[in-house]
């Protein structure tokens, strides 16, 4: 099996809720996403998606997604798709850094080895835990008595884990997580998620204005050094996210007892090889995860629930169904929400079938 083509279409995710917020006054109402596809000589396509929450969050932006498929696809044709540790390696070679670019065709490659085989993308990363996968609900930035409001509403629906976007005024937001913890059960997770939007006496402000709360504190600031003395000084428990992009950090923050839970993104690693290297090393270090990506619809959705399909439960501690925050439906196939719980698909791949005439017309193609 040879890849022939490497292919990629644009198509707009308006939000259901009309716009999400979070630190620094940062906004999105249409998200630009990426649906990339990689055809072999034996006709068999597959697909992966991509997609960044706006180019002011991580070192990515939808259109350098599309700029890269066109740099990095020549390299990967007569690859065998199935071999992914030699493709990666080849993109790594031919493409340095930039990996949420690598992570659609990795995706992609992922789904062509579950078709080739008849096998779950979820089987093949080491096979399905449990019944389903836990959710969490993004609560977008707001008066603490709408958040409160929003979070009575989605607990209603079945979620019983919150991630609230703080990281803005530190006594707005001391507010925000005493109205919204109010509203929930003891065996409720809170997470105040402040996307390095403190700086670091904010962030010590805030932890101990909420000092006698039920809550997860993640990622305060924006180095990581920043971060680690909020750490030393709080008991709540504490969660990396946009720190830790490598192997190294994880590495780096075991060490230094830097975290309790880490957040990883599927395109911030570079795809689902890389993603799995970085859970199974934090399974061997004991360490819990959020498991999803920067954002997507129901491509990134599928691949989001084998991720953490094929994750021991005792580590995984949420992860997203970002299909349902948004308007528009990619593909067929994809995993709903259930009672605040989503499945991985049991067909070959990620038992998704693209809707093509929502993707519109090819904006990358190279053969």
């Amino acid at each position: 099996m040879k890849i022939t083509r490497i292919f990629a279409h644009r198509v707009e995710l308006p939000l259901v809720e009309g716009s999400y917020r979070w630190s620094g006054g940062k906004s999105v109402s249409v998200f630009d996403s990426t649906i990339v596809g990689v055809e072999t000589d034996g006709g068999l396509i597959g697909y992966g998606e991509v997609c960044p929450l706006g180019p002011f969050y991580l070192p990515a932006y939808a259109e350098g997604v599309r700029s890269g498929l066109r740099e990095l696809a020549p390299h990967l044709l007569g690859f065998d798709p199935r071999e992914l540790s030699k493709l990666n390696h080849r993109m790594d070679a031919a493409l340095k850094g930039h990996a949420y670019v690598k992570s659609g065709i990795d995706i992609a490659c992922w789904d062509l080895l579950g078709k080739a085989t008849g096998l779950p993308v979820c089987v093949l990363m080491g096979g399905r835990f449990g019944e389903s996968v836990r959710l969490y609900r993004a609560i977008s930035q707001e008066s603490p008595d709408e958040m409160a409001r929003k979070v009575a509403g989605y607990r209603a629906a079945g979620y019983t884990r919150f991630q609230l976007k703080v990281g803005g005024d530190p006594d707005t937001d001391i507010e925000r997580i005493r109205a919204v913890r109010a509203m929930l059960a003891p065996s409720d997770r809170l997470v105040a998620d402040a996307n390095t939007g403190w700086t670091q006496h904010e962030a010590m402000r805030v932890v101990r204005g909420v000092r006698d709360v039920d809550v997860y504190i993640e990622q305060p600031c924006l180095t990581y050094e920043e971060c680690l003395s909020v750490r030393r000084h709080t008991d709540h428990p504490f969660v990396l996210d946009e720190n830790v992009d490598s192997l190294d950090m994880l590495l780096r923050g075991k060490a230094d007892l830097a975290m309790d839970v880490v957040n990883l993104k599927i395109s911030k690693l570079g795809g689902l090889t890389k993603t799995r290297q970085a859970r199974d090393l934090c399974v061997s270090m004991g360490i819990a995860m959020t498991l999803e990506d920067s954002w997507g619809g129901d491509i990134t959705t599928a691949a989001i629930a084998h991720l953490a399909h094929s994750t021991p439960e005792e580590f995984r501690f949420t992860s997203t169904d970002f299909n349902s925050y948004v308007t528009v439906s990619t593909a067929d196939g994809a995993p709903q929400r259930q009672n605040g719980f989503m499945s991985a698909s049991t067909s070959a791949g990620l038992g998704i079938a693209p809707k093509m005439s929502v993707l519109g017309p090819r904006v990358v193609d190279v053969s």
